[in-house]
């Protein structure tokens, strides 16, 4: 695996080159920098300029994070590598269209991309190695999440990155699958999905806000519709309320209405479906 160079582009950006890959740390809003990628420039860093790279892959705080983040890509690629993986043409049926190729991770373990989405097949034999809670019928687990469900049966398949972060999408999506197999009980702050029922749990008899936007008839407010536990549908209870700008943040699970000081409004509002109505 070719090691990274460094350099400094054409507009004084620093930038990085592993084989095709390159890379070159952008400014972004509030002085802030971020990873941004490209692809078989040809030319010399010195000739690089910004509008060769494209994406934003995370935030980073100076030119020494960005040096370390390319060093760990290039620690993946060698990774990678070493695991032999190869591209193969396929024609399979997945569930979400023909497959348009496939990389075979090791034999009865393929990984198909397709027109609009992919995800793993795994043969018969393989499909019967993933524990039970989390085997998927037909073999198929989709990329998005269930890809970790493959790379926690298979670990050795998969690079130390790829396995952290199945460990941590396992986690936050499948917290009683992770308990049970594993045979240990998440903390809060270990699993979004167990925050979120905690979440629910505590504030089931609260007004959560379902809606919200700047209120312009009520300057230094935004206007917000909340609900009992933050459930929406037909026969769903809602009402309005009034909260200062500076109190409204949304949390990870919504914001939670404080009755001793959010009043519920009944006035002129600036959502379009409220428009002529008045607070229950």
């Amino acid at each position: 695996m070719v090691a990274p160079t460094f350099g400094i582009s054409a507009d004084g950006l620093p930038v990085a080159r592993m084989g095709d890959n390159a890379f070159a740390m952008l400014p972004g809003r509030d002085g802030r920098h971020y990873l941004a990628s490209g692809w078989k420039i040809g030319r010399p860093l010195a000739e690089w300029r910004r509008d060769d790279f494209y994406g934003h892959s995370g935030e980073l705080a100076d030119e020494a994070a960005f040096c370390a983040q390319v060093l760990e890509h290039a620690e993946h690629q060698r990774e990678r590598q070493a695991l032999g993986r190869r591209e193969i043409s396929s024609r399979v049926h997945t569930p979400w269209g023909p497959s348009q190729g496939a990389t075979v991770y090791a034999e009865g373990v393929e990984c198909h991309s397709t027109a609009g989405h992919g995800g793993f097949k795994l043969s018969a034999e393989r499909n019967r190695k993933v524990d039970p809670v989390l085997r998927v019928a037909g073999g198929f687990y989709e990329e998005d999440e269930a890809w970790a469900i493959v790379a926690i049966t298979f670990p050795h398949l998969f690079i130390s990155f790829e396995r952290r972060c199945a460990e941590r999408t396992m986690k936050d999506s499948w917290p009683d699958a992770w308990e049970t197999i594993f045979g240990t009980i998440l903390a809060p702050g270990e699993s979004h999905e167990k925050d979120r029922r905690a979440f629910e749990a505590e504030h089931a008899g609260d007004w959560i806000v379902i809606s919200a936007i700047t209120s312009e008839q009520q300057p230094g407010f935004v206007e917000c519709v909340a609900a009992p536990g933050g459930h929406r549908g037909p026969g769903t209870e809602e009402r309005r309320f009034l909260v200062p700008s500076d109190d409204y943040t949304m949390g990870r699970f919504g914001f939670v209405i404080d009755p001793d000081r959010h009043a519920v409004y009944g006035g002129p509002s600036s959502f379009i479906g409220w428009q002529g109505r008045t607070a229950t």
